[in-house]
This record gives structure tokens, sequence and C-alpha cells, in this order.
């Protein structure tokens, strides 16, 4: 493995063969993807800490979708990538769908993990309030709003492990990186489901509330070529709820298209 410095993004790499690139979400880095890791022996596996997220850099203006997207498409570009796999997570999800929009030539097949077609005006509210959250009281505070709200119910008794990552990558951040993500996702608007004609798997819980069920059966008949899976038990994280579900899926996707 090996950790790079492109387009502002620290990404790490691991592998041979065809390209992979996974995208978290807010609170997440790269190690939000580290239970799908062994099913992707194989293959080059690329996990960028988005701008503001994890080991990279906070951007001293705003951070909102083209921001994002164009840096992506950069750092592919540094890193000789024209062909890959992209997987997403929640806010992830709806990157990657714009990436993919952007530069349809990049994006082989997508696999969309607690799927984001927009968000809804509440959560949109919702989202500004996070952000002078963070800036105000840290992210302790956020840190337990949101693992509490963004699981399944029970896992902090039955999967205490998954309930932990998930408050520590949110204690992780940097408050100011985080609050600035949460306006971007705040702002965000849809991409172009019609062009996105490449093959599209959307996997979410059946208690995620941020993907929701619906959602994903809204974008998948959205997509030309869309499939949804509905996990039980689950809530958002579903990598790290439902790692060996997420990563027979994820592999049988991308292994066999």
């Amino acid at each position: 493995m090996s950790t790079t410095i492109t387009a502002g993004m620290t990404i790490e790499q691991e592998g041979e063969g065809r390209a992979i690139i996974l995208l978290h979400g807010l609170g997440g880095s790269s190690n939000s993807f580290q239970p799908l890791v062994p099913a992707l022996r194989g293959r080059r596996i690329i996990r960028p800490d988005l701008p503001g997220a994890g080991r990279s850099p906070t951007p001293r203006g705003k951070i909102d979708m083209r921001l994002l997207v164009d840096t992506l498409i950069r750092a592919t570009f540094d890193l000789g990538v024209d062909s890959a796999d992209l997987v997403g997570h929640s806010f992830g999800s709806l990157i990657a769908q714009h990436v993919a929009q952007a530069r349809p030539a990049l994006a082989r097949t997508l696999t969309l993990f607690g799927p984001i077609i927009e968000p809804a005006d509440a959560a949109r509210e919702r989202l500004k309030a996070r952000a002078e959250l963070a800036r105000q009281q840290g992210m302790d505070t956020v840190a337990d709003q949101v693992t509490s709200a963004s699981t399944a119910t029970g896992t902090a008794d039955t999967n205490p492990a998954a309930y932990a990552f998930v408050r520590e990558s949110h204690m992780r951040q940097s408050a100011e990186g985080f609050a600035k993500s949460c306006e971007a996702l705040a702002e965000a608007g849809p991409a172009d489901l019609k062009a996105l004609t490449m093959p599209v798997l959307v996997v979410t819980g059946e208690e995620d509330a941020v993907g929701p069920p619906s959602t994903a059966h809204q974008l998948a008949d959205g997509l030309r070529q869309g499939r949804a899976v509905i996990l039980p038990q689950c809530g958002h994280w579903t990598p790290i709820e439902k790692p060996a579900e997420c990563r027979r899926l994820l592999s049988e996707f991308v292994g066999g298209t």
C-alpha cells in the first residue's frame, strides 16, 4: 500500500489491475471501505480522503460539488486512470454520480451504498444546523448524534464495533472540514440520471433514514441499467454494518460486468 497527495487529497493506493475508486461520505474517510478491501484483491484500489475529510486538508474557500468533482477528475488524470469502477457511500454516492456524468468514459460501473439523489428540503436544513453545531461545539457532540441516528436499531448492542467505528470516524474529522462538507451536501443538486448509462448497483439498509429503500428503488428505476438491493437490519453505514453482504455484492457486481 502507498499513500500519495494528489490534487490536494491524501490518497491510499494498493494492488494492480483494473482500477476501482472508493468515495466515502460525510464523517467518513478512506477507512470507511476497509471491510470491502478483501473482496477487491487483484484490483488497483484507490481510496481518497475527500477535501476537508480524514487526512486531507480543508480548502480555504467553500467546498461544493463542482470543487469535489473537479478535484477527483484531476486526480484521475494525475494517477493515469482513464477507466474505473466507481463506488460511493452516502455523500460519496452523489459525488460518484456527478463524476460519472462529467466524465462518462471514466465510470465503467457505479456502486452506490446508502444512496442519495439529492437532499430533501428538511435534510438540507439539518445539514446546515449540523455544520453550525460542529463549529460551535466540536465533533464530540456531532459524533454522538450522528452515530445514534444513522445506524440500525440495536447496532450499539449487537454490533458495538461498527457503532464505535462510526463514532470514532466522526470524532477524527476536522470540525471546519466537516462543516464545509455538510454545507456542500446541503447545496448539492441531483445528477442527470439519463446520462448514467453504465451498470449501477444501489445498496441500502432497510433502516437507512438518509438513503431509504424508497430512494434506492427510485434511483435504480430511473437508470438504464440500475438494480437495487435492500439489506435487512441495516442502517446508513452499509459497508460497516453489513460488511460480508457488501463484499459479496460488490465482488459479484464489478467482477461480473
